[in-house]
């Protein structure tokens, strides 16, 4: 296998089913970019999810909540900084159902399972010693903070149509929550408001128009309290999935101007107790039908042309809490690696991947803080792979992955691949590398299923 490239390219090879020794050659197009990545692409979500949250006979989350996470563990402070800086998204299903203790709002309950709240949970509260805990946190691990917004305040399920809340969003209790963010001097680099009301909606879901007229009052309310525009927290949303119709539809609404990124989820491997899991990861045409997804969404962003272009805000792989017996191991590195890869060539600025910690898919066990092999591939990710997109041509084998970007600070190349493999070929640059990472799993015999990678041959602990 031959590389050829003009300049400067970090090479990553995602090898799906190559089982036998052949030869592909892959040319590098440096002369010009495809697309362009927000400098700090890589992020991860805290989630508001309580102890309580279950799904298939598990609860996988303890107390890795935004509100009963311990902030003092040193292995999850070194996690963070080690990205220098890394991006956080606090949000997740429940952020519509919370309330923020301050101005008006005196009670603060905890989240409660209730049969008939939104997602199973009565309304949670975020007392302000909290959210001071969480800056002095984020200040001192160095986070670039979004902060998803309570975009249900104020709104009324529909009585007739049902998941649909209707009337207008109230700003109040978000803007006393912003006053006293800016009375402390806490950075949010930015807003995303709501949380999966797009389209169909996931428990909840707003009309696309009426989502369009909020979103100007958020913005509206974001340009009067940070006065000083090179301050000014960035607006961003709907953070749904996507639906061609409703995404137009808001845009039209709100006009240009207004959402500064268009963000939206991605949770192509399907529902976590998927006993098919491995097959879909392990499958590149699968893995190909999402490309459809990042192409309807650049195609939006072309259209009425948001700052900050779109963000995938939210992807965890499988959903609810990912899969127990592959999200957290080697093999879903295949589908990780490949989703940042192929979401980079479609102009996806930011990939924030559910969750640093919580759930089946957290980077970090939620109990010991010990990294999950995926928080390896967003490190190395991070630290090597510039900004800069490249066209990648290759021939032969179709299911060869083959991402390329124009180094951060030095000429490299990543090599992904599994021991498995019968006999994997051999990758050779006409340039001698400054860096060389081959990655694999620790027994080729439960290569998929180890919870252990090998970066250069070494155990890797934090």
């Amino acid at each position: 296998m031959y590389f050829k490239f003009t300049f400067c390219p970090i090479i990553l090879l995602l090898w799906a089913s190559l089982s036998f020794a052949q030869n592909v050659n892959v040319v590098i197009h440096g002369a010009a970019s495809i697309a362009k990545t927000d400098d700090n692409f890589v992020c991860v979500t805290l989630d508001w999810w309580p102890a309580e949250k279950c799904d298939y006979n598990q609860c996988p989350w303890g107390k890795a909540g935004i509100l009963n996470l311990d902030l003092r563990y040193g292995a999850l402070i070194n996690a963070i900084k080690a990205f220098n800086p890394l991006r956080i998204k606090v949000g997740g299903s429940l952020q519509d159902n919370v309330v923020y203790k301050v101005g008006e709002v005196s009670s603060c309950p905890n989240f409660m399972k209730r049969e008939d709240g939104l997602f199973g949970f009565s309304q949670g509260c975020l007392s302000m010693e909290r959210w001071d805990q969480l800056n002095r946190f984020f200040n001192h691990t160095g986070v670039k903070l979004t902060f998803g917004l309570n975009a249900l305040f104020g709104r009324n399920g529909s009585q007739t149509e049902k998941g649909l809340w209707i009337g207008d969003w109230q700003p109040q209790n978000t803007r006393d929550f912003m006053q006293y963010t800016i009375s402390k001097g806490y950075k949010v680099d930015s807003y995303e408001f709501g949380n999966q009301l797009s389209g169909s909606g996931m428990g909840a879901k707003v009309d696309a128009k009426q989502y369009g007229k909020d979103v100007i009052v958020l913005k509206n309310l974001v340009k009067e309290l940070y006065a000083h525009p090179e301050t000014q927290p960035k607006v961003l949303g709907p953070g749904g999935f996507y639906e061609e119709k409703w995404f137009n539809t808001f845009l039209e609404v709100s006009g240009q101007g207004i959402v500064d990124g268009l963000t939206h989820h991605i949770y192509n491997l399907g529902p976590g107790d998927d006993p098919n899991m491995m097959n879909k990861i392990l499958d590149p045409s699968y893995l190909n039908q999402v490309s459809q997804t990042y192409k309807g969404v650049s195609d939006v962003v072309n259209k009425f042309r948001p700052q900050l272009g779109a963000w995938v805000s939210e992807s965890g792989g499988a959903l609810n809490g990912g899969s127990k017996d592959v999200s957290r191991t080697f093999a879903d590195g295949f589908w990780y690696l490949d989703q940042m890869g192929m979401a980079s060539t479609y102009d996806q600025k930011v990939f924030c991947r559910q969750a640093l910690i919580g759930g089946n898919y957290g980077l970090l066990n939620a109990t010991t803080f010990v990294p999950n092999p995926d928080y390896y591939g967003a490190l190395l990710w991070h630290r090597l792979m510039g900004s800069t997109v490249l066209a990648v041509t290759k021939e032969s084998d179709p299911d060869l992955r083959v991402y390329a970007h124009c180094a951060k600070k030095k000429v490299s190349w990543l090599w992904w691949s599994s021991t498995t493999y019968t006999h994997p070929s051999a990758a050779r640059t006409q340039h001698n590398p400054a860096f060389a990472h081959p990655c694999s799993s620790s027994d080729p015999r439960y290569a998929w299923y180890s919870p252990t990678k090998l970066p250069n041959s070494q155990q890797t602990y934090p």
